[in-house]
């Protein structure tokens, strides 16, 4: 094993021994995975209004900590353990926005498209409630499909990535992708 940074064999590895109780193996993980899960929150925080109060290293933060009360998921690999990372910081992001007030399906927010980057109104939780609130609409008709979108958009995971994730080919994961944009924008529009 090396330790270069988010070395995908010894990130998998550390996953598998810390799911299996092995506290110490987390402790080797986090210095791993802590730049990519700054990226991903990079990214998550990129769409948030100017000013938010949550900022990215406090969204790593709380994602380690909601991470650690999973430690015993069963982890399939590095894709993976990045997937449900940028699921949960979409989570915590989410939750923020519900609990400052916001309507449920939007309350009035202006509406959005959603292409290769998301154009956001000036009030971005309601931009993020709505987008959550179609990609649980599009989970419920197509769970890979809303998977593909996290893991792509929000988690900035590449389709080979994504596709290893899933268990699927990159041209599953493309079809996916463009059809789940498609629906997601006209949910989005209606």
């Amino acid at each position: 094993m090396t330790d270069q940074p988010d070395d995908p064999t010894q990130v998998t590895e550390l996953l598998l021994a810390w799911g299996q109780g092995d506290d110490a193996a987390l402790e080797r993980l986090i210095p791993l995975v802590h730049v990519e899960l700054r990226r991903i929150a990079g990214r998550h925080m990129a769409h948030e209004r100017v000013g938010h109060s949550l900022q990215a290293t406090a969204l790593v933060n709380e994602a380690y900590l909601r991470l650690v009360d999973v430690r015993l998921m069963k982890w399939q690999d590095r894709a993976h353990f990045f997937a449900m990372s940028a699921r949960l910081m979409r989570r915590i992001l989410v939750d923020f926005a519900r609990s400052r007030g916001y309507q449920k399906r939007g309350g009035g927010a202006e509406k959005v498209s959603f292409d290769e980057g998301l154009v956001v109104s000036n009030d971005r939780g309601h931009d993020l409630v709505a987008l959550d609130d179609a990609l649980i609409a599009l989970a419920k008709v197509d769970s890979r499909k809303s998977q593909v979108i996290e893991m792509r958009f929000f988690g900035g995971l590449s389709v080979e990535e994504t596709a290893e994730a899933l268990h699927v080919s990159p041209e599953t994961v493309m079809r996916d992708w463009k059809l789940a944009k498609a629906w997601l924008l006209r949910e989005l529009k209606s």
